[in-house]
């Protein structure tokens, strides 16, 4: 027989968080993010869960971004179409705060370059010079920052 959960141990939900997303939304909101798209429009970032400061969101990459880091977060991405390159590791050159917690420079220097596809995954520890390329007309990537603990 089902116990009662004593008051003390139960689980509120906040409506306003969100922290689930069914296969059939991901591809509605990468389809919704594809028809919004303006032309030449390089990169696409949108909110699909979250919990507080940790946020998964899709990517969309139809051009390549600048080489980047982020001091405060580490990022865990699994790639989910399209085709790749990451250069991870080695020094960016030329580095400049873009805004909190992210440093863009003008290139990677002895990094190590992997070729991405569909079911890929990987994780940028946080303050790890990173670039993503992209082979053919998108890179579509599921990214989920999360901070470092201090």
């Amino acid at each position: 027989m089902a116990q009662p959960i004593p008051a003390s141990a139960a689980i509120s939900a906040d409506p306003a968080q969100t922290d689930f997303a069914s296969g059939d939304e991901i591809h509605a909101q990468v389809d919704e993010m594809f028809a919004e798209m303006a032309p030449g429009q390089g990169l696409m970032w949108r909110p699909l869960v979250s919990d507080g400061d940790r946020v998964a969101a899709i990517e969309i990459w139809k051009m390549p971004g600048r080489p980047a880091a982020h001091p405060t977060e580490a990022e865990y991405v699994v790639v989910l179409e399209g085709a790749g390159t990451l250069v991870s590791g080695g020094t960016l050159i030329a580095p400049v705060a873009s805004r909190e917690g992210l440093i863009e420079g003008e290139q990677i220097e002895g990094g190590i370059s992997r070729t991405l596809g569909p079911g890929d995954v990987l994780l940028i520890p946080a303050g790890l010079p990173h670039w993503f390329g992209v082979t053919g007309d998108h890179l579509v990537l599921l990214g989920t920052k999360m901070p470092v603990n201090r």
